[in-house]
């Protein structure tokens, strides 16, 4: 199924380019094929984000020239670190600094972020993790940049609940939310119900949705096909529409054929993980359109 008027969704949709393919190109044709407002940017050609060497950005600025696609975020792993860490977290304000450059060169304002990789209780460290953001506000500010913190099981921050807290304590307009229902199904300390309490809880800051799908295990999450899990994705694109959501929706697929490991899911990137992508994406990506198609 392709969609045959995008302009008249109600929803503007997006996918990671390397849940398609390494190969940006290949990744433009699909969304271009199915249609789509824009594109996420995580890895490309083997290279994370912060990592991209000029020719390529170069070759992917021409490769976008003449398509209606707009570079929706820059997909970092900012602070997916170790939150104890000093070396780390200069690394990684650095990746900040160079993906808020990327965007820049796409005319994309929003960067993707999260909260340190979780070892024990966040509540322990809460006062650490505010006093970590303070660098970042000032770059943030200087570049006139979003940073949108995503809800991630891996990281101390995994609900929506949890990530209202946060930015209520922040009280930044810098800092908003990426609000991913499937991270927080697979939270299994806090059990959140994704839809609608997640989404109450942080609708009214949310910059950027990531639509992935799956069912609640006692390991957290089993990744399925968008629509044929729990999240219940067809009252989601509803309330978001309601709601007048003007971000995208970015299909961030996940689900493959043969299930990925977890270090896989947590650190996303290279063509072992994108591989398999394009007929998973596909997939999800005509179970998306069935779905804003009917709202």
């Amino acid at each position: 199924m392709r969609s045959s008027n995008a302009s008249a969704r109600k929803l503007k949709l997006a996918v990671f380019t390397d849940e398609i393919s390494q190969d940006f190109e290949r990744a433009v044709r699909v969304a271009q094929e199915y249609r789509l407002d824009g594109i996420e940017v995580r890895s490309v050609w083997g290279n994370g984000p912060h990592k991209i060497p000029e020719k390529d950005i170069l070759r992917m600025r021409q490769v976008l020239s003449g398509t209606p696609l707009r570079v929706c975020s820059i997909a970092a792993p900012f602070f997916k670190c170790d939150i104890a860490s000093d070396n780390e977290y200069r690394e990684h304000l650095d990746i900040l600094k160079r993906c808020i450059d990327l965007g820049k060169r796409f005319d994309c304002s929003l960067v993707r972020g999260f909260t340190f990789w979780r070892k024990g209780a966040a509540k322990d460290v809460w006062s650490q993790i505010l006093a970590r953001f303070d660098a970042p506000l000032r770059l943030l500010e200087h570049t006139r940049s979003i940073l949108g913190i995503e809800n991630e099981s891996s990281t101390f921050i995994g609900t929506g609940q949890t990530l209202r807290k946060f930015l209520d304590e922040i009280r930044s307009p810098q800092v908003k939310a990426v609000w991913d229902p499937a991270n927080s199904l697979a939270d299994t300390g806090e059990f959140e119900v994704p839809f609608p309490d997640g989404y109450n809880a942080l609708k009214e800051d949310i910059v950027h949705v990531h639509v992935k799908d799956g069912k609640r295990v006692a390991a957290g999450i089993e990744h399925t096909p968008v629509g044929e899990g729990q999240i219940g994705w067809a009252g989601q694109f509803k309330a978001l529409a309601d709601d007048g959501f003007a971000g995208y929706c970015s299909l961030e697929t996940h689900w493959r054929p043969a299930k990925m490991d977890r270090e896989m899911i947590d650190r996303p990137g290279g063509e072992a993980f994108s591989g398999p992508g394009e007929y998973a994406s596909r997939k999800c990506l005509d179970n998306i359109l069935k779905l804003v198609q009917a709202l």
